[in-house]
């Protein structure tokens, strides 16, 4: 063999010794799926997703992380998020209890008709009971094999229709959109009858006439366009809720590195008050917009008010009571 055989084969095997150990030494891109029924351009991944996507960017130990956003159902429905994450086709995902109320009966705890007003009352009780080491993180969300990152309970819902009502008896027999097992029974205690549909369908169901109306906070009226199909609203009123969960799977969790970890806890706190808080003043700015749209906004007259308040006083009784029948701890 000649020298400069030799010299060349020495090159080559110094070139692959090094492309190996550069190999050993590189590290392996962490890609996490994120996965939501939002359109694009939704408050919700705007003011969740977003931030903990630029926060990472700047910690050191999220280097490696690749993150792949799939808005508007693209990745699954609503209601088969949380077994998608449970399966690992989604790493993070958009889940409401409201859309899985037979895997967190508990969760819905927040959505009834409770005393508050505004977002960040109703969020902040729910944030310390299902965040990581809370009663419901550890009687719904470690069985069902995930971990809560961010979460948001809306401002309370009003009763919105496609024609015009000004009284409770107005709205007797009306089939009105409603999400979730403790809003279900806030309707049928006021004579309506409610219909479950999935938020991204409702805009087409009230186009058709397939129902007469929704049960929506005023700040989701105007992403989902719902306001151009309404003439009348409710104001001021507290129908129930909804509870807006963005959870990772455990095993996915554990996989991460520790600083990842410790990135994440430490933003949920500051990312769900930021939350709650921007969607309080948002509401607002959405109520003026739908009264530019031309929505007519009812204040119930005081006789209709205490027939609401009597009939929301028994819908949190009566839905701890059906979740203590089936073992669940509905009134703890």
């Amino acid at each position: 063999m000649t020298p400069t055989v030799v010299s060349v084969l020495r090159i080559f095997g110094c070139a692959a010794a090094l492309t190996l150990a550069a190999g050993a030494h590189a590290q392996t891109p962490i890609k996490l799926k994120i996965a939501d029924s939002f359109p694009v351009g939704h408050y919700l991944p705007k003011y969740m997703i977003q931030p903990m996507i630029e926060q990472l960017k700047s910690e050191p130990a999220a280097k490696d992380l690749v993150f792949e956003h799939y808005p508007a159902e693209q990745l699954g429905k609503a209601k088969d998020l949380l077994a998608l994450t449970q399966s690992g086709v989604a790493d993070i995902a958009y889940v409401a209890p409201g859309f899985v109320s037979d895997k967190m009966p508990l969760s819905v705890v927040a959505e009834l008709p409770l005393a508050f007003t505004g977002s960040c009352k109703g969020t902040l009780a729910y944030w310390n009971l299902a965040r990581p080491g809370g009663l419901i993180s550890k009687k719904e969300f470690e069985p069902n094999g995930v971990r809560l990152l961010f979460t948001v309970v809306l401002p309370p819902y009003q009763i919105v229709t496609r024609k015009p009502f000004a009284t409770l008896k107005d709205l007797e027999g009306a089939k009105i959109r409603a999400s979730g097992s403790a809003k279900e029974l806030v309707l049928k205690k006021l004579k309506l009858t409610p219909v479950l549909i999935p938020t991204p369908e409702v805009y087409e169901s009230l186009s058709r006439g397939t129902i007469d109306g929704v049960l929506f906070p005023f700040i989701s009226l105007v992403p989902y366009e719902i306001h151009k199909l309404s003439q009348t609203s409710t104001i001021g009123e507290n129908f129930g809720s909804f509870v807006a969960n963005y959870v990772i799977a455990e095993k996915r969790w554990q996989s991460l590195p520790a600083g990842v970890q410790a990135a994440l806890t430490k933003m949920g706190d500051e990312i769900v008050r930021s939350t709650c808080a921007q969607v309080e003043r948002d509401e607002a700015g959405d109520i003026e917009k739908v009264k530019r749209a031309g929505m007519k906004l009812v204040t119930l007259s005081a006789a209709d008010k205490t027939v609401a308040e009597a009939a929301m006083g028994e819908v949190a009784k009566e839905w701890a009571d059906t979740l203590d029948r089936r073992g669940r701890g509905g009134t703890e």
